[in-house]
């Protein structure tokens, strides 16, 4: 599409100081200070929308922060394809670990550092701009649609009521999403699946109050240490999980998909010095990589009980407690998951300790097939744009609210990420490489394209 790139050249520093003004508007969800940003941010982005060309473009209030709606309808028989982004952002917090302010943009060394550079306001405004594009241009292949949240880093809390309100009008062939990363500059690849999440809370209890570990201890059961042999087991040593009924459900790719993935490029002795480790973990049967992507996992991300200050307290606590996070594939639920997990680990609980335990929140897993038109026509346009078949990839994390669409919607999303592990994003000097802001922009008209052509009637 050269006129696409034409157009980006001759629009590239207007562009910059588009997105440079909605980075500079302090849109963090997790502070109730800031609704009056949150608003303001949503109006900029509905502006942006209404300025382009679009049909119609607004601000729908919900319970939390507001969602923007905007779309163009070419013609009711064309394909639809549904932009799904989030214009929220994590805290800035640390402040003083951040070389330049965290919404005051500034370009270094061809990447652009501020809060929402990359997630998701660098990546979203890509879309906006490549729907100003097409328009522009004469090359809108077939409808579109916006669906922008405000609540995305604090948990999507509105988007799923709002999915059901307005089904119809958000009624759409594939969503697309650029929400996610690739390998790298030289290494293209397309989010194809993601883990889901069940996250529990455990806590063991033993005497009604704190005792003497000299006087007591042999005598009473200490929950401390009935905690720690519990969730010792709850993992055999070839990684598997060993939770009753844990494996039912799961999907396990097929090989032409697992080869498929294998082509990413991995440097263990890399891996291990990134992450400061000399040894890696993975599941029997089953390499680094697809221990990650492809299979459940069961992690404690947090143990207190007892005494923990300075110095000594020969104590034998009544409580303790765990944090536990269980990732998984499809077709795993996480509230079943849950459930069989909270079982299970009261099964374990010696005589004198009672256990408490509750479903904190999940979501399910989420997995594209790679050979539908919604799969293919991205793969062409990142061919195109980068000269190399991109490889796709199965992330260990979660995006529930990706499920939460298939199910609500009755859509599948595309994974369009552009950005990078090294963009720092949720952490200080978040970043977005110019490189990508524009590559994005290219490809993105260029699913447009291939997706139009792929879903024509016959």
């Amino acid at each position: 599409m050269e006129s696409i790139a034409n157009y980006i050249e001759a629009n590239r520093e207007r562009f910059i100081e588009e997105l440079f003004g909605l980075i500079r508007i302090p849109s963090v969800s997790a502070d109730e200070a800031n609704k009056p940003d949150m608003i303001r941010a949503a109006e900029y982005i509905r502006d942006l929308i209404q300025g382009n060309g679009a049909d119609r473009a607004e601000v729908y209030p919900t319970p939390g922060n507001p969602i923007v709606y905007g779309e163009k309808i070419v013609d009711p028989a064309l394909p639809t394809i549904l932009v799904y982004g989030h214009y929220d952002v994590m805290p800035a917090e640390p402040l003083g670990m951040w070389v330049s302010p965290p919404f005051e943009p500034e370009i270094r060394e061809g990447k652009i550092y501020a809060r929402g550079a990359d997630d998701d306001k660098g990546q979203l405004f890509m879309h906006l701009k490549a729907f100003e594009m097409m328009m522009a241009t004469g090359t809108l292949a077939c409808n579109i649609k916006f669906m922008i949240e405000g609540e995305e880093e604090a948990g999507s809390a509105s988007i799923a009521g709002f999915c059901s309100e307005y089904r119809e009008m958000l009624r759409s062939d594939v969503i697309l999403v650029s929400d996610t990363t690739m390998i790298s500059s030289d290494i293209p690849s397309i989010t194809s699946g993601l883990r889901g999440l069940s996250y529990i809370q455990i806590e063991a209890e033993g005497p009604d109050h704190d005792l003497h570990s000299g006087l007591y201890g042999g005598a009473v059961v200490n929950p401390c240490n009935a905690l720690c042999d519990i969730i010792s087991q709850l993992k055999d040593s070839d990684g598997h999980v060993t939770i009753p009924g844990f494996y039912d459900a799961v999907m396990v790719p097929s090989d032409e998909e697992r080869t498929k993935m294998a082509e990413r490029p991995f440097d263990p002795e890399a891996y291990k010095k990134s992450v400061g480790v000399d040894a890696l973990a993975r599941e029997k049967g089953f390499s680094t990589m697809e221990s990650v992507g492809i299979r459940p996992t069961l992690d404690v991300n947090g143990i207190w009980g007892g005494y923990t200050g300075e110095g000594a307290k020969t104590i034998l606590p009544s409580k303790a407690s765990a944090k536990i996070s269980m990732r998984l594939v499809p077709y795993q639920s996480a509230e079943k998951i849950a459930e069989l997990a909270i079982s299970h680990i009261k099964s374990l609980a010696p005589a004198g300790v009672r256990i408490k335990a509750e479903y904190l929140h999940g979501g399910e897993a989420y997995v594209s097939p790679l050979d539908t038109p919604e799969y293919l026509a991205a793969e062409r346009a990142y061919e195109e744009v980068f000269g190399k078949r991109p490889i796709p990839v199965r992330s260990g994390g979660s995006i529930p609210i990706i499920s939460t669409f298939e199910k609500v919607l009755g859509v599948k999303s595309i994974l369009m990420g552009f950005g990078l592990e090294a963009d720092a994003i949720h952490s200080p000097n978040e970043n977005y490489p110019l490189d990508h802001l524009f590559a994005g922009m290219r490809a993105i008209p260029l699913y447009f394209k291939y997706y139009s052509e792929m879903k024509k009637p016959l």
